[in-house]
């Protein structure tokens, strides 16, 4: 949920500032006070996340010496000014300087409250825009989406890194619902084209004519650059490339071939092919393939993820259950195994929607987890996978679940955990450290 926006009153008057910070108080605002525009300087930069409330006329810094000074830390931080009848006409200066609007007194509370609310809703669209585009650009961010802590995920994440920084044409490769996608944006955003073009293209479902077209051109049409220009110095993400004709994949390898240099466009492939028991190589034509797959990245399917199934079950549970206003289901070991064992065809974006459709039963007291599972296999398909794990792997993965829920429910009080669990702190402590779990994690 997003954090609620504070409003930071500044007013010399210690009665006007009290009373206006009563009012929003009353209206759901968090609210902090200042007697100068000095002291409420020190607590603000381009972050802050909430709107400013000032007075014009005080002593020392006045009102419109605030607003020019705020407006160099964040020209776009909301200050709403507050101006007496006389004052109106440097209220309409301040406006053109960058205030949000102004209010002369007296002013009727309900009044304010509305105003609040207009620059409140501002400043939450503009500090989410800016955290998308942080996130966009981050490629740690993006990297940190991959969550995992098996051995796998470790190494795929290494591995991003360090092909990230190559300029060669990837081949990404792995089961439906792995994060081929995610993987793919990920090494662009940590490689040196990361503030160059990033464009994704399915090359399912289209006709040859319109796949041939959207890729190469021609270029006479104004309206529409084909994407192997568009792309130049950035990077094109070709989705399902395994299903592109061959002749498209005769006209790709040339176009491939003209490049002076691999840094004018990167090319990610990704292919879906492995449920099928093929790979991309059985289907594209071998000297295509060899230049796609200069380097290559093969993502585990997450029933080899081991313990990641329950920590990925463990956080959707926990969106879900905030999302739509619940208490988080609690899963028992019995359930816990099944989600181990589990054959997962759809990967993670089928224990998606497992954990949501989890909430919602949860929420109305119904269904389980098994019956989920259930409802989803056939008879090609069965509810629990063939392939054998070592008992060991299944109760050290529902421990880590046990105490992560835990420390998530007490948020990080260790005494809480010990009594709940009957564990003495020595030996909580041991566990938390097997798993990597730090309770600087559950602070809140």
């Amino acid at each position: 949920m997003a954090k609620a926006i504070k409003i930071a009153i500044i007013d010399d008057e210690q009665d006007m500032r009290q009373s206006i910070s009563q009012w929003l108080a009353l209206s759901g605002f968090e609210t902090e006070t200042f007697a100068s525009a000095g002291d409420a300087l020190k607590g603000l930069n381009r972050d802050f996340p909430g709107i400013i409330v000032t007075d014009i006329k005080m002593p020392g810094m006045d009102g419109m010496q605030f607003l020019k000074k705020v407006k160099g830390i964040d020209s776009s931080l909301p200050v709403i000014m507050i101006t007496g009848h006389g004052d109106v006409p440097m209220a309409v200066e301040a406006m053109r300087l960058g205030a949000f609007d102004f209010l002369e007194k007296p002013f009727n509370p309900d009044t304010m409250t509305s105003l609040a609310k207009r620059a409140s809703a501002s400043r939450r669209l503009i500090l989410d825009n800016r955290q998308l585009r942080r996130e966009l650009s981050s490629g740690n961010t993006i990297i940190e989406k991959l969550v995992g802590a098996s051995d796998v995920m470790e190494r795929l994440r290494e591995d991003i890194l360090d092909l990230g920084q190559a300029d060669g044409h990837v081949l990404i490769e792995g089961e439906t619902g792995t994060g081929k996608s995610l993987v793919a944006h990920a090494l662009h955003a940590v490689s040196a084209r990361a503030k160059k073009k990033f464009i994704v293209f399915s090359c399912a479902g289209e006709e040859e004519e319109t796949i041939f077209r959207r890729l190469f051109g021609p270029a006479g049409e104004e309206d529409r650059i084909p994407l192997m220009e568009a792309a130049r110095s950035g990077t094109l993400v070709l989705e399902d490339v395994d299903m592109l004709s061959l002749h498209v994949q005769s006209r790709l390898l040339s176009a491939i071939n003209m490049q002076r240099d691999p840094s004018e466009t990167r090319i990610v492939a990704i292919s879906n092919l492995q449920q099928q028991d093929k790979t991309c190589q059985d289907v594209l034509r071998p000297d295509l393939y060899f230049r796609l797959a200069t380097l290559r990245v093969e993502l585990p399917p997450l029933r080899r993820r081991g313990e990641d199934i329950l920590m990925l079950f463990t956080r959707y549970g926990e969106q879900f259950s905030e999302e739509y206003g619940c208490e988080s289901p609690i899963v028992s070991a019995q359930e816990a195994a099944q989600l181990l064992q589990a054959p997962w065809p759809g990967n993670v974006r089928q224990l998606i929607s497992i954990a949501e459709r989890t909430v919602l039963q949860s929420r109305r007291g119904t269904g389980t987890i098994s019956s989920l599972l259930m409802a989803e296999s056939d008879d090609d398909c069965p509810a629990m996978t063939i392939e054998g794990k070592p008992l060991k792997e299944y109760v050290e993965a529902f421990e880590r679940m046990l105490i992560d829920n835990t420390m998530r429910r007490h948020r990080g009080s260790i005494t809480k955990v010990m009594d709940e669990l009957c564990l003495p702190r020595r030996t909580l402590n041991e566990k938390m450290a097997k798993y990597s779990l730090t309770r600087a994690d559950y602070l809140n």
